[in-house]
């Protein structure tokens, strides 16, 4: 169950919308990156003192994917250069963060830096980033000090029933855990024989690809990240030239392909990419994978559990 004392805190004066809600004031739309942003940070900072937070989980972390929805550019690094390395170590379902770097976490989101996440308490606090410079906060306690504080600060604190971007629990896309079963299943796969290809995603939008063998698989297995989603696809394909012919025109479609080295690499395209050919130039295998759900066929599908078998992850 969601906490049930829920605010949008906003810098949006309330007497500025229209009979459907919609503001039509003279505030901005994008972060300030200055006084009404470091208000922002400390209405936060006050929800979590009122209570009792000192961490937060991350929940279900994005990147910047293939299309982008936010009012300001990416940059480099997600806005997460400081707080994580840049291979996102550190930064997974579940990950426990301080609260000084859930707050750099929210800062990144209003700025629409390219991260986004849920930071939670389990049942007891959520902070949520929405679009327009929208916060929500919800506690298992009224906060009553930390809404006045808030006030203080010029910003607007306006209770409402839920956060719109509280977690779905109710019907999760992925409900099978990646457990010993599932990989006596991949492992039966591969004794065929033939190699399959595994694509990792560590981070939604962010991905790593794996050639499995019989001999290579427990090695891969250690190095996954931490509530990864595994998906199982056929190997590549050794015939490079008819994977390339074989693309549609006009549609987006995966790209892995093996180079030389046996490093295997990835791009998404679309119909307006002419690089592709020079990409995988001295590619010793490849595929195509589409992009549409209802079209992506993996041979096995599931994620990780955590040490104690359960799985938590949200997918």
């Amino acid at each position: 169950m969601p906490p049930s004392f829920a605010h949008q805190i906003t810098k949006y004066d309330p007497a500025d919308r229209d009979e459907h809600g919609y503001y039509n004031g003279a505030e901005d739309t994008v972060s300030d990156h200055g006084p009404v942003e470091a208000a922002y940070l400390e209405a936060i900072a006050a929800f979590a003192r009122a209570a009792g937070i000192h961490t937060l989980a991350i929940r279900e972390p994005h990147i910047t994917g293939f299309v982008n929805f936010g009012l300001e550019e990416p940059i480099e690094g997600h806005g997460l250069a400081g707080l994580f390395p840049p291979d996102l170590t550190g930064y997974y379902d579940g990950a426990e963060v301080s609260l000084p770097v859930a707050l750099e976490l929210v800062r990144a989101m209003l700025r629409d830096h390219g991260a986004w996440c849920r930071l939670e308490r389990e049942d007891t606090f959520t902070i949520h980033v929405g679009w327009d410079q929208s916060l929500y906060v919800s506690s298992d306690r009224p906060c009553d000090a930390a809404v006045a504080q808030t006030r203080e600060l010029g910003l607007f604190a306006q209770p409402i029933t839920a956060s719109p971007y509280a977690a779905d629990l109710e019907e999760p896309e992925v409900t099978e855990a990646a457990d010993e079963d599932f990989w006596e299943r991949v492992r039966a796969e591969l004794a065929s024989p033939q190699t399959l290809l595994l694509e990792e995603t560590y981070v939604r939008n962010a991905t790593r690809w794996h050639n499995l063998t019989e001999s290579n698989l427990d090695t891969v297995r250690s190095v996954l990240g931490p509530r990864a989603l595994l998906t199982i696809w056929p190997g590549l394909s050794p015939d490079v030239d008819a994977v390339l012919a074989a693309l549609p025109a006009d549609a987006s479609m995966d790209v892995v392909w093996e180079e030389a080295n046996g490093t295997i690499r990835h791009v998404t395209i679309d119909e307006t990419d002419h690089q592709l050919a020079t990409l995988v130039a001295g590619a010793k295998a490849a595929c195509s994978l589409p992009l549409i759900l209802d079209e992506r066929h993996p041979l096995f599908h599931a994620a990780l559990p955590d040490s104690d078998g359960v799985l938590r992850a949200r997918w």
